[in-house]
C-alpha cells in the first residue's frame, strides 16, 4: 500500500477519494462528519474542517486518516483467502452484513446473515475469534469490522470487493 499524501489544503472530497476510511476515522476520533451538526461539505478543506471543530493539531488529524487507511488495507482479505479458510475447516465466523433488500435472492451460502436484532450474539463471542464480514462492495463491511475492532476483537477482516469479489 502506498503512503497517503494528505495535506490540510486538500478538500474533503479529495481526501475521501483516496482514503474513504477518513469519514469513519474522523467521526470516531473527533465526532466530525457523522451528522448534520458535525458535518462538512465536500468542498471544505481539511484545515477548514479542523478550524470549524476547534481542532488545533492538523498533524494529528492527518495521522488519524493515514492510520485508518492503513488499517483498512490490513483487514481486507481476498476471496481466495476466505475460500482457503473454509476449505481447511478453519474456525471462524463468515458474516453477511447486507440488508435483506441488498441481498435479495443473492445469498452466499457459506456466510451467515447478520442478525441486527441480536448484538449479544456477536459481542458474546471470544475476542480472539476470527470474524470475516461481507457486504455489497466492501464499504459497509469495513465499517462493521472497525466496530468490532473498536470492541477489542483481535482477528477481524472484511472481504475485499464484497459480493463481487466473492463471485469473481
Amino acid at each position: 500500500m502506498t503512503q497517503l499524501d494528505i495535506r490540510p489544503e486538500m478538500t474533503m472530497e479529495q481526501i475521501l477519494a483516496v482514503a474513504p476510511s477518513a469519514q469513519r476515522a474522523l467521526f470516531q476520533r473527533y465526532h466530525i462528519g457523522g451528522c448534520s451538526a458535525c458535518g462538512f461539505q465536500p468542498s471544505d478543506t481539511l484545515a477548514q474542517v479542523a478550524k470549524d471543530h476547534n481542532i488545533l493539531d492538523l498533524k494529528d488529524i492527518v495521522n488519524t486518516i493515514v492510520t485508518a487507511h492503513e488499517l483498512d488495507g490490513k483487514i481486507q482479505v481476498p476471496a481466495a483467502t476466505v475460500r482457503e479458510w473454509l476449505a481447511a475447516n478453519e474456525e471462524f465466523s463468515f458474516i453477511d452484513v447486507r440488508t435483506p433488500d441488498e441481498r435479495g435472492e443473492d445469498v452466499v451460502p457459506e456466510a451467515e446473515i447478520l442478525d441486527y436484532n441480536d448484538s449479544g450474539k456477536y459481542m458474546g463471542l471470544p475476542k480472539e475469534r476470527k470474524l470475516v464480514f461481507l457486504c455489497v462492495d466492501g464499504g459497509r463491511s469495513l465499517d462493521v469490522a472497525s466496530y468490532f475492532i473498536g470492541h477489542q476483537f483481535t482477528q477481524v477482516f472484511c472481504l475485499e470487493g464484497g459480493v463481487a469479489g466473492w463471485r469473481a
